[in-house]
C-alpha cells in the first residue's frame, strides 16, 4: 500500500529513541522526510544519518519559545511540516496520592505546554496548503489509570482534551488529529517502570515482566516498529478521513472498548 507521504516533512518531537525513533523510522520507511529531534543533539543526528533524507536537530522543548525555534528551523532546512509527530519522555512514577504542585508543574510542561505550541508554530502552514496530520503519542494510562503512573495519566488526558477540541476546529481545513497509546511495548521506558515495580515490591524483574505480560491477550510485549506503523498509517493518505480518534496499542491489554 502507497501511503502517499513520499517527500512529504513529518517532524517527530523526542525522537532519538524509544516510540519517538520507531515513529520516525516508519516515516521514513513510507518515503517521508523527517526531522529527528531531541535534547542530544549528536544522538539526532546519528539517528537521522541512518534514513534517507532525514535531518537531526537539537532542541530542548521543555524551554519555553524552544518549539516555535524547532519548527522554523526545521521549515528553513528541509521545508514547511506536514506531518507533526507530539511526544515527550514520561514523567516519574508515583501515585496521586503524594503528587505536589511542581511535580505536576513539570510534568505538564513536557506532555502539554510543549506540545501546544509546537502545534502553535506549525498548523497555520498545514491550514494553508489544506493538508497536514497531527498525531500525538499518548499513553493507555489515559483510558486505564495505572497507580503508579498518576502525572502521566492526568497531564496526558489533558493533552487528549486539547487535541481532540482541535481536531473538530481543523478537520474541515483538510487536517487530522489524533492520538495512538501504546500499551506494554518493549522500549527502555518500559523496562524502566519494571524495574521501578520490581525494586518497590522487593521482586526479580523477571517475575515482573511475566506478571506483566500474564495480562495482555497477545501474551508479550509489543514491538517498537508495530507502534511506528500504526503512526504512520494515521499520517497517511487513506487515513484523511479518521480524525479526533484514540487508537490502541496494547496486545488487547485494556478492558473497555
Amino acid at each position: 500500500m502507497n501511503f502517499g507521504i513520499d517527500g512529504k516533512v513529518a517532524l517527530v518531537a523526542a525522537s532519538t529513541s524509544g516510540l519517538g525513533l520507531a515513529s520516525a523510522q516508519a516515516l521514513s520507511l513510507e518515503g517521508a522526510r523527517v526531522a529527528i529531534s531531541g535534547r542530544r543533539g549528536d544522538v539526532a543526528r546519528s539517528q537521522a544519518a541512518l534514513l534517507k533524507g532525514a535531518v537531526g536537530f537539537e532542541m530542548d522543548l521543555a524551554v519555553e519559545g524552544n518549539a516555535h525555534e524547532l519548527a522554523t528551523k526545521v521549515a528553513k532546512e528541509m521545508g514547511s511540516v506536514e506531518i507533526l509527530v507530539l511526544n515527550s519522555g514520561g514523567p516519574k512514577p508515583g501515585p496521586a496520592a503524594k503528587m505536589t504542585r511542581a511535580a505536576f508543574l513539570e510534568a505538564a510542561e513536557y506532555l502539554i505546554f510543549q506540545h501546544i505550541e509546537l502545534v502553535n508554530a506549525i498548523l497555520p502552514d498545514m491550514i494553508s496548503k489544506k493538508w497536514g496530520r497531527i498525531i500525538g503519542i499518548g499513553s493507555t494510562a489515559i483510558q486505564n489509570p495505572n497507580p503508579d503512573l498518576s502525572l502521566s495519566s492526568i497531564a496526558r488526558s489533558s493533552l487528549a482534551a486539547y487535541l481532540k477540541t482541535l481536531s473538530k476546529e481543523v478537520a474541515s481545513e483538510g487536517v487530522t488529529v489524533n492520538m495512538v497509546h501504546p500499551g506494554r511495548v518493549d522500549t527502555e521506558r518500559v523496562r524502566q517502570l519494571d524495574r521501578f515495580k520490581a525494586e518497590k515490591q522487593n521482586r526479580p524483574v523477571t517475575e515482573i515482566e511475566q506478571e506483566s505480560i500474564g495480562t495482555i491477550p497477545a501474551n508479550r510485549y509489543g514491538h517498537p516498529e508495530e507502534f511506528g506503523s500504526t503512526v504512520a498509517f494515521l499520517a497517511s493518505k487513506q487515513a484523511s478521513y479518521i480524525t479526533g480518534v484514540q487508537i490502541r496499542v496494547d496486545g488487547g491489554r485494556v478492558e473497555g472498548y
